[in-house]
């Protein structure tokens, strides 16, 4: 018996493949999935992610997933069909020689960057760059590896500040502000990143080390000094994941943050019908109120610096 994904690719595939679907056209959402088949929302993702692997359906901002322009057929044949299609033995000798992990890399970064992570795969690389996709693997190991390579990339890109600012809070905060670029450009980055089991990103980890020396020459200990560029950086990981979950809820509906907030007013109104909650509904009043991740970034970042300023002050150092 076939997954539940798997049955609602298999429908799906099938609508393609009648023309129900048409090139172009809008798949289901993730919700419209958990609605229509019954599904969590984890299975419905999965679906359209293996769709995408396939080739079916890509992702498209503003729009959500529509059908690809030439979709695979619904049963894929069990061995490759050689067809007049295929490019040229010597363009792809071609490509193939102008291959690169710095090329693959960036590549799949691109990818990343407008369609999300779960767009990049090892057969949609080789699509874009015309190769076929055992190709990639002499550069690229694994799936794990490319998005190992995939962060340093991003990392490296940012040039820490030198030279530094001359107070400690200026370094900081000028660090901090970096990697919120960062995850600003790469919504994607948060979510490969983690406290408890980091990759070893030769890039990240200047960060990190850069952070550290900071505040160690504060006259703060190693453990201090590792905890608060840790703390730094999941607040930064705490904000940055909901960059990755409005960019696919974007593509996936075509209704942005302040569209969809918009649309909740009947739904809070039926909530708060006895009055529960009386600050939300103000709040909700107040004057060009904006409720966005920049403004709680900047919140965030002024609490940790106040909260570690009166632990400079009470050692007695550092603090102007």
């Amino acid at each position: 018996m076939n997954a539940p994904y798997q049955r609602i690719v298999d429908e799906i595939r099938g609508r393609i493949a009648s023309g129900q679907l048409r090139p172009g056209d809008r798949v289901p959402s993730a919700r419209q999935i958990t609605q229509d088949w019954g599904v969590a929302i984890a299975t419905a993702s999965k679906a359209l992610a293996a769709l995408q692997a396939d080739g079916l359906v890509r992702a498209v901002v503003g729009v959500g997933t529509v059908v690809t322009e030439a979709p695979p057929p619904a049963t894929p044949p069990e061995r490759p069909v050689r067809t007049n299609a295929r490019p040229p033995r010597a363009t792809v000798r071609d490509a193939e020689a102008e291959l690169s992990q710095d090329r693959i890399v960036r590549t799949a970064i691109g990818i990343a960057d407008t369609e999300g992570l779960p767009a990049v795969t090892m057969r949609r690389l080789a699509t874009e760059l015309g190769v076929p996709v055992m190709s990639l693997y002499r550069h690229v190991p694994s799936k794990d590896d490319l998005v190992f390579f995939m962060a340093d990339w991003i990392f490296g890109e940012a040039q820490l500040p030198t030279p530094r600012p001359e107070h400690w809070r200026a370094q900081i905060e000028s660090v901090a502000r970096l990697q919120w670029t960062l995850a600003r450009r790469h919504p994607w980055m948060p979510s490969v990143m983690s406290l408890t089991r980091p990759m070893m990103v030769p890039n990240g980890m200047a960060h990190t080390e850069w952070t550290m020396r900071v505040v160690r020459e504060l006259g703060f200990d190693l453990p201090t000094s590792l905890h608060m560029a840790v703390v730094l950086a999941g607040f930064l990981l705490g904000i940055g994941s909901s960059l990755q979950m409005e960019a696919e809820a974007e593509r996936e509906t075509g209704i942005t943050s302040d569209e969809w907030m918009q649309a909740q007013d009947e739904a809070f109104a039926r909530v708060n019908a006895d009055n529960r909650f009386p600050m939300l509904e103000a709040v909700g009043n107040v004057p060009d109120f904006d409720l966005n991740l920049d403004g709680l970034f900047e919140l965030g970042l002024k609490l940790i610096l106040d909260g570690f300023e009166s632990m400079v002050a009470a050692r007695g150092e550092g603090a102007d």
